[in-house]
């Protein structure tokens, strides 16, 4: 009996698959760059997509910007003009408000292209 005894190896429990894969799980370093990582990228207020949206609507308002900038250069140089010429009047209230003298006939064409 003591010969049966020394040639059986003992039991060992079987190896657990993941205990190898999962070994980077107890860096508390790791996990705690991690959580950080994903907290900024998604639910922090100031995250990524935040970031590029505010960047767009940004963009956005600088052409904007240039836009209203050229048609105020645009409106002071006509006020410039109406101030400064009385046909230039006349024209401006025949094109803008549909003004007529007393002997004429007003024929308004519209484009159709212009209603849609």
């Amino acid at each position: 009996m003591d010969n049966k005894a020394e040639n059986a190896s003992p039991v060992l429990p079987p190896k657990k698959w993941w205990k190898g894969k999962l070994a980077w799980m107890k860096n508390k370093y790791l996990l705690a760059s991690a959580f950080f990582l994903v907290w900024m990228l998604f639910f922090d207020p100031k995250d990524v997509s935040s970031g590029i949206n505010r960047w767009r609507k940004y963009k956005e308002l600088q052409a904007s910007e240039q836009k209203l900038a050229t048609q105020i250069e645009g409106t002071r140089s006509e006020l410039g003009q109406l101030k400064s010429n009385a046909q230039t009047i006349e024209k401006y209230a025949r094109e803008k408000y549909w003004m007529k003298k007393d002997n004429e006939d007003l024929f308004i064409v519209e484009d159709k292209a212009e209603n849609k």
